[in-house]
């Protein structure tokens, strides 16, 4: 599988057709519109969706109609710089050391 393709055989038609009513239902104007609150990537923002994927979020959708409830996905994390990787991976007492050595006070909480 080439890089950033999808990972499964492209959503029908009909799966597409549910999936627009059931985001008008559900308030938004579309793929782009509901891209944030539900947390879909770029690519399925554009409207293109795995068979899965489609199968997936019309569950989801269905189910919060039903309830009553928002579907909104939590965020995923940020993800860290590289820099930001190498001092989350330093124990404390080294960093605190280099701070000191440039000046820095350094106390423990």
């Amino acid at each position: 599988m080439a890089f950033g393709q999808p990972a499964g055989p492209p959503a029908t038609h009909r799966q597409l057709q549910d999936l627009l009513g059931l985001l008008h239902e559900a308030g938004h104007e579309g793929f782009r519109d509901a891209r944030g609150p539900l947390g879909l990537t770029q690519r399925q923002g554009s409207g293109k969706f795995t068979r899965d994927e489609a199968d997936a979020l019309i569950t989801q959708l269905q189910d919060a109609a039903e309830s009553g409830t928002e579907v909104i996905r939590p965020p995923s994390p940020a993800r860290r710089s590289a820099s930001e990787q190498v001092l989350h991976s330093m124990p404390a007492e080294l960093l605190a050391a280099e701070l000191q050595r440039r000046g820095w006070v350094v106390m423990e909480p």
